[in-house]
């Protein structure tokens, strides 16, 4: 969901997505964006083919090449006279819990509009390990501001309560609950994140699916609706790995949207949520906080909290305000606890070069050097016209998919941000250490097959020549200006 000041904000925002186990020999693909085109322009290791291989792939932000494998480079004993970017597989650092995107209720219901053939063509491109491998998703308790129109799991007329939930129902969330059930049957494994926009209006003290707080009186009824959630999503098959309590607790002006300061979130998890998941043997995690990163006060208010803190998994951030090492700074003094960065949007007045290259530059490389452990892009899907959403929904919000028609959609530059980490970095790799400098943006990564993966993100506006170093072992390399590449080796 998006902060209304971020429309106008000169951030891009794009996708992180999730990577599925793949295997580094096997590219095939029903997208031409994954073939080799067997260009070795720009990734040329000059001419050496002895030594170790390194796999490049590449995405230019002029768009003459989108996720391309280009030519292989060899670690050799020679070296250029760029700067050398150094990966080190003995500083260890936090594992990956995937990349991925917040699948809407409007990305399911564009995404629907694909014949049979088309659909299952995307859904695998998105979620197998033959296309991006996303391994990590953020749904929305209830409809975000990404639904064509507002609902909670238990809309009550005007002046009744339900504080029983006896009318608590997930049918105006069929459609997403089929999709994620399509996804499983391609991903088993993916990690779903799910967070609320808004509860029943009945239990807000404004009535309004715009703003207001939870009315103290509802905490322990509150609580209980997401034990209800999570155990009706089991019974679909659909586990839940983590909640938040509150998407961007502090921007209250979107439809739906409830403001929620950190001492009432510190309350309502230590005296009502967190309890109530243990009473009710739910291991899913509670994460708190879930918006920007100009507030790292609020998360660690929760986490402060003594009573609080032991039901609190992490902290989840975005980056419509303030600066990425917010993370770092909340992970600092809480170490033993989680960070995740979970939304960052891309508008519809964006460049696919500028954004490529800030959201990569922060979204990716930025969350992950600073200790989180996913990132994701805002939504998957939406139509030509950036709908569906509701009334005072996100207006300018670009999915990582355009759906145009029944047999046609588009990739967006959000598709490719999270596709350069998502492919290539499988769940429960580690981020190692990597060098970073000549304004070329590093994050590296050892997978479970034990396979290096080093992302870089290269802001210049010119080509670089660099040398990639790992086990005193040298590849000169070099990157078009404005560009993303990823190398495996």
């Amino acid at each position: 969901m998006k902060l209304q000041y971020s429309y106008s904000f000169v951030l891009r925002g794009a996708a992180l997505c999730g990577v599925a186990l793949l295997s580094f020999f096997n590219c095939s693909s029903t997208s031409s964006d994954l073939a080799n085109n067997g260009d070795n322009s720009g990734n040329n290791g000059g001419g050496n083919t002895s030594g170790d291989p390194v796999q490049v792939w590449l995405t230019k932000g002029d768009q003459t090449v989108k996720l391309q494998q280009q030519g292989t480079v060899y670690f050799s004993g020679t070296s250029n006279s760029g700067t050398t970017i150094e990966v080190d597989a003995s500083q260890v650092f936090q594992s990956i819990d995937g990349f991925g995107y917040t699948l809407t209720g409007g990305s399911v219901q564009v995404i629907n509009q694909l014949n049979a053939t088309k659909k299952q063509e995307l859904l695998n491109d998105l979620f197998s390990t033959s296309g991006i491998g996303i391994s990590y998703l953020r749904i929305s308790i209830g409809a975000s501001d990404l639904n064509s129109e507002v609902f909670s799991y238990d809309d009550m007329p005007t002046g009744q309560t339900d504080t029983t939930l006896s009318q608590f129902s997930l049918t105006k969330d069929q459609a997403v609950i089929q999709m994620l059930k399509d996804i499983l049957v391609i991903n088993p494994n993916i990690k779903i994140l799910a967070t609320p926009w808004s509860p029943p209006v009945w239990m807000k003290d404004n009535g309004n699916t715009v703003g207001g707080s939870l009315k103290p009186e509802f905490y322990g009824v509150y609580a209980q609706y997401f034990v209800k959630y999570i155990q009706a999503m089991q019974a679909q098959g659909i586990k839940i790995d983590a909640i938040t309590p509150q998407n961007e607790p502090l921007h209250p002006g979107n439809n739906p949207s409830m403001y929620m300061t950190a001492g009432d979130q510190a309350t309502f998890i230590k005296n009502n949520l967190g309890p109530a998941f243990q009473a009710a043997n739910i291991n899913t995690k509670i994460i708190a906080y879930d918006h920007n990163c100009d507030n790292p006060a609020y998360p660690l208010a929760v986490l402060n909290d003594t009573a609080a803190n032991p039901y609190v998994d992490g902290s989840a951030f975005h980056l419509y305000a303030g600066d990425i090492s917010a993370l770092s700074t909340v992970h600092n003094l809480f170490p033993n606890k989680n960070v995740y960065f979970t939304e960052q949007w891309t508008s519809s007045t964006g460049g696919f070069s500028g954004d490529l290259d800030w959201h990569v530059k922060n979204v990716i490389i930025g969350s992950m050097r600073n200790w989180s452990k996913t990132a994701l892009e805002w939504n998957v899907a939406n139509d030509a016209s950036f709908a569906p959403h509701t009334p005072g929904g996100c207006t300018q919000c670009k999915g990582a998919i355009t759906v145009n028609n029944a047999t046609g959609y588009d990739k967006n530059v959000a598709y490719y941000i999270i596709a350069h980490a998502s492919k290539f970095v499988p769940v429960n790799s580690q981020r190692i250490a990597s060098t970073q400098g000549d304004n070329l943006s590093t994050v590296a990564f050892k997978t479970p097959a034990g396979k290096t993966v080093l992302i870089v993100q290269n802001s210049n506006s010119t080509d670089k020549a660099f040398n990639i170093k790992y086990n005193q072992k040298t590849a000169s390399v070099t990157m078009p200006g404005v560009s993303t590449a990823t190398y495996i080796f």
